[in-house]
């Protein structure tokens, strides 16, 4: 199979959470350009309580217009560790520290145009632990069987891809 290769790259956005980068693309003697939205990566937890109830938020998401519910996340501050990430989103999410993170996988957001990965870990042992959450965000935090969680995204009720992806990995490791 023949590969792209970039001839050159042009920043055209900076932005906070991304970047978006002009590539020249060359395949096949023919050129043309692709648009890619640079992003760290994330990460997404699945949070057990001792009850082996699963821990959600439910927030606004402008990208949707609506609110979603969703399995907690957030993204790397550059240089940032994945774990590391994960422990401070959980403290600033739901008010929680894991002892212990089980990774479950990794996924690209959209391989043709982003360079967003996100991994998914499995969070137990949570512990009070609250650090201060983002200015500009409002969560709301919903405990709920794993089960009713399952349930819920199988029926199309939770539509947030992170959290689809991360309970059918979390049900599949529980069978």
């Amino acid at each position: 199979m023949a590969h792209e290769r970039v001839i050159s790259s042009k920043m055209v956005f900076e932005g906070r959470v991304v970047n978006l980068r002009l590539d020249t693309m060359e395949l096949d003697g023919q050129t043309f350009e692709r648009e890619i939205v640079q992003h760290l990566g994330a990460v997404a937890m699945i949070p057990f309580d001792d009850q082996g109830n699963v821990i959600l938020v439910r927030q606004y998401r402008a990208g949707a217009a609506s609110e979603l519910l969703e399995l907690p996340a957030g993204s790397l501050e550059p240089g940032e560790d994945r774990v590391d990430c994960a422990r401070r989103e959980l403290q600033e999410e739901i008010g929680m520290i894991p002892d212990t993170l089980e990774k479950l996988g990794e996924f690209w957001v959209a391989a043709s145009y982003t360079t967003e990965l996100i991994t998914i870990y499995i969070a137990r042992g949570l512990k009070p632990s609250k650090l201060e959450a983002d200015h500009d965000e409002r969560i709301e935090v919903v405990t709920m069987p794993f089960e009713q969680a399952l349930h819920m995204a199988l029926a199309n009720e939770i539509i947030d891809s992170k959290t689809l992806i991360g309970l059918m990995w979390a049900a599949h490791q529980r069978a």
